[in-house]
């Protein structure tokens, strides 16, 4: 032991003292367990508050986090706030199930509370995102600087070693999927008013991200789920641009396909060609789930085997177009009812090139606008023969330079 060391003795968890040696830079700790063998365990103090704890020989993962740390220094983060991973230890209670609030393609989510009281989502990226730290921080200094009132903000991430951690701002409703199938339990009730704030504050999110960016941002998977509620209920989009963390290799579409089937645009689908109308198909599919109540994943509707956008089209046809309605919505005025589902309707359309702009779709959303139906067409339905198949669909681009065009025509009353 060095003349710059200390030797102290404590306790741990009862068991038989513990030496602890405390060096200029590092700790290291020997103990006794209830059979009375030795463990030695080496503490690096990264700095006067967080030292990081690993058993000896244990140097890779060490190494991995020295040279982490050195890559972080003079690393500008912007508006991001760079947390440790033991802050997001304690804010999670070491990332425990009980903590656990969602999981998508990318990670799992976990409510965390911060020090100072703070609520936070934390969104630990699955292994595959395998960036340096310095082209991490990059992508998530654009993606923090995004900002927009129906879009969840990113307030943070944590890299360390091989841990990807974002922090995002905390919602309190959770998810638009949440409040639908809750409401069977009377947790939670959407009135008229709230979906209707929902849809028109999601297309805005989403006319943003597609038309006000440059370079403009594909979605890739707009879903109930991935629309947040406040406590206002107002809507925001999470995982905009997450797909830019990830390897051309890898896409977040890789799942059952009952978890997203009905909300892939058939192009999308069958043949991975990714434009904005993409987002714009499965946002149509996003107001028929909301105007319902129900999932577009089931296939069984009034006594018949349909996905709801194909229930939701013969409806169209038959001039019955409010039976869609959710039976737990009491009131509803009939005819802006009808104009969302029409609405959705053109966002679904088979043919791409058809299909509304969102810039589009939230003024024939809040304008009093009459649709010109004369120009609507058939939707395509994604649909495969064996629910227990896996779909994995390679990404092709994840943001646009230009627009498709559209033919799709609002006219004015």
């Amino acid at each position: 032991m060095s003349d710059s060391e200390q030797n102290v003795s404590c306790t741990m968890d009862n068991n038989p003292p513990v030496a602890l040696y405390l060096g200029k830079n590092y700790a290291s700790v020997w103990f006794l367990n209830a059979n009375a063998n030795a463990r030695y365990f080496e503490l690096r103090i990264v700095n006067q508050t967080d030292m990081i704890c690993s058993c000896f020989g244990s140097s890779r993962a060490q190494k991995e986090e020295t040279s982490t740390h050195r890559e972080l220094e003079g690393h500008s983060l912007d508006n991001l706030r760079n947390f440790s991973y033991k802050e997001l230890q304690l804010a999670t209670y070491n990332f425990d199930r009980s903590t656990k609030i969602g999981r998508g393609g990318f990670g799992v989510v976990y409510k965390g509370i911060l020090k100072d009281g703070e609520q936070v989502a934390v969104k630990t990226l699955s292994a595959e995102s395998k960036q340096g730290v310095r082209e991490f921080l990059a992508e998530t200094n654009t993606i923090s600087n995004v900002r927009h009132q129906n879009l969840v903000e990113l307030i943070g991430c944590c890299v360390e070693g091989t841990h990807r951690i974002l922090v995002y701002e905390f919602l309190e409703n959770n998810s638009l999927d949440h409040a639908l199938l809750s409401k069977r339990n009377n947790i939670t009730e959407l009135d008229w008013k709230q979906r209707s704030k929902i849809v028109i504050g999601t297309a805005r999110g989403l006319a943003y991200l597609h038309e006000e960016l440059e370079p403009r941002i594909v979605h890739r998977d707009i879903k109930a789920s991935n629309i947040l509620l406040d406590k206002d209920f107002t809507p925001k989009i999470g995982d905009f641009g997450l797909a830019r963390l990830f390897p051309d290799s890898i896409t977040h579409i890789s799942t059952k396909l009952a978890g997203t089937k009905g909300y892939l645009a058939p192009e999308y689908a069958l043949g991975g060609r990714l434009t904005l109308k993409a987002d714009v198909y499965s946002f149509g599919v996003l107001i028929l789930e909301t105007i319902s109540g129900r999932s577009s994943s089931s296939s069984s509707w009034n006594t018949t085997q349909k996905v709801l956008l194909e229930w939701a089209w013969e409806l169209y046809e038959e001039g019955k177009l409010l039976e869609l309605v959710d039976p737990e919505l009491k009131t509803y005025p009939e005819d802006d009812v009808v104009k969302y589902i029409k609405v959705a309707l053109f966002c679904t359309q088979e043919t791409a090139n058809r299909r509304p702009m969102m810039s589009q779709v939230v003024s024939m959303l809040s304008r009093n606008i009459r649709l010109n139906e004369k120009e609507l067409t058939r939707p395509k339905i994604f649909q495969d023969s064996n629910d227990n198949k896996k779909v994995s669909i390679a990404s092709t681009s994840r943001q646009m330079s230009s627009f498709p065009t559209t033919i799709t025509r609002v006219i004015p009353r």
